[in-house]
């Protein structure tokens, strides 16, 4: 997983780092929706409960926070969801979600976005659906460009991920350094 191998090289060059995720998992666990069956009420949570982890992990002293699933990855995987399901939420409810995640965008130094490859196999355990995992793919890049938002393309090669790998460590590095 890309993201443990940024935070392993981070901390081999003496980075505190803390990571969060599991978010989707974690809302399915107090019972709310995940995947295809998101609902603003789960992509609020999501949204939320990142940020809040972000805050608890800079409270407790971290360096560097990697976050597993930006905010707006939440509203890729909203409107994956209802597309998938064929349905439109209220426009109040799509911009009120999705300004709360475009809130938190200036205090990253580096989006990755991973781009699908459909022939990559899928991790045990995971809920698989090629069709949603191919409409929040496309969601998560239309977003970005939509923003206008600087990030780095990550395919599914090894030169592509010891790319993000180096650009994570210069950005993560440098901003140490000028401490």
């Amino acid at each position: 997983m890309l993201i443990k191998r940024i935070e392993m090289e981070l901390r081999g060059h003496g980075v505190t780092v803390a990571r969060t995720g599991r978010l989707a998992k974690r809302a399915a666990g107090i019972g709310l929706p995940k995947m295809h069956n998101h609902t603003i009420a789960s992509t609020e949570w999501i949204i939320a409960q990142g940020i809040a982890d972000e805050i608890v992990g800079a409270a407790q002293g971290a360096e560097v926070i990697l976050a597993d699933r930006a905010p707006l990855d939440a509203i890729a995987y909203f409107n994956a969801a209802t597309e998938y399901r064929g349905q439109r939420a209220h426009r109040l409810d799509r911009d009120r979600i999705r300004i709360l995640a475009l809130t938190q965008v200036p205090k990253y130094s580096l989006l990755l976005a991973t781009v699908l490859d459909p022939s990559a196999p899928v991790h045990e355990g995971h809920d698989y659906d090629a069709r949603y995992r191919a409409l929040v793919d496309r969601h998560v890049h239309a977003l970005l460009d939509e923003e206008q938002l600087p990030h780095l393309r990550v395919t599914n090669d090894a030169d592509s991920h010891r790319h993000a790998i180096e650009r994570a460590l210069e950005l993560c590095l440098k901003a140490e350094a000028a401490v």
